[in-house]
C-alpha cells in the first residue's frame, strides 16, 4: 500500500546514544496539515525466552526508571542496528542470566508503540541451555528467577508481567507449545 502521509519538513529535536526525537511537518492522510513526532531507536529490541527440557524458564527482575516501578521480564536488551540480531540475543542471554543455548529460534517480530516510534523487536526461543556466570552491564542491578514456564504464563494473566515484549513472547510460546 502507498504511504498516504506526505512529509513537508523535519528537524532533529533531541538525540542521545540510544534514541533521537524528530519533529515532522506533514500532510495527513485526509489532506490536512499537521505535526508528527517520531522517536527513532538506534538499537533493535530483542528478548529471549530460555526454556529447558522440563519447561522451566528464567525471568529477570529490575527497577525500570521510566516507569518508576519494579518489573519482571524475560531477558532482553538492545542490539546495534549493524550487528546480527541473533548474535546480540546470545550476548544478552549470557549477560543477564549466565545461560548459553545451542538451539535458537526467532518466534516473533514486533513493533513497539508504532504510532510514535520505528522500534523493531525480535523475540527468540533459546533451548539446549548451559548455565554459567552472568555478565551484567555496569548499569544493571538484576534479580534472576528460574520458574516453570506455566507460572510465567500465569504472571502475564495476573498482570504481574506488564512488559510488552515479555507478554507477547510468553503468550506466543504458550500457543506454540499448546499450553
Amino acid at each position: 500500500m502507498e504511504n498516504p502521509w506526505r512529509k513537508l519538513s523535519g528537524k532533529l529535536i533531541y538525540e542521545n546514544p540510544w534514541i533521537s526525537l524528530e519533529e515532522h511537518q506533514v500532510i495527513n492522510p485526509r489532506g490536512g496539515e499537521g505535526i508528527y513526532g517520531k522517536v527513532h531507536f538506534k538499537y533493535k529490541a530483542l528478548a529471549i525466552i530460555p526454556l529447558d527440557e522440563e519447561l522451566n524458564t528464567w525471568l529477570v527482575g529490575q527497577y525500570r526508571y521510566a516507569l518508576n516501578e519494579y518489573s519482571w521480564e524475560i531477558p532482553m536488551g538492545g542490539g546495534p542496528l549493524d550487528v546480527d540480531i541473533l548474535e546480540s540475543a546470545k550476548r544478552e542471554l549470557k549477560e543477564e542470566t549466565g545461560l548459553t543455548a545451542s538451539k535458537w529460534e526467532n518466534i516473533l517480530r514486533i513493533h513497539t508503540s508504532n504510532s510514535v516510534t520505528n522500534e523493531e523487536g525480535f523475540i527468540f526461543l533459546a533451548q539446549d541451555l548451559t548455565e554459567g556466570e552472568t555478565q551484567f552491564d555496569s548499569t544493571e542491578d538484576l534479580a534472576i528467577r528460574k520458574l516453570p514456564f506455566h507460572v510465567a504464563i500465569e504472571m502475564v494473566m495476573n498482570q504481574e508481567i506488564t512488559d510488552s515484549l515479555s507478554i507477547a513472547g510468553i503468550l506466543k510460546l504458550a500457543r506454540l507449545l499448546k499450553l
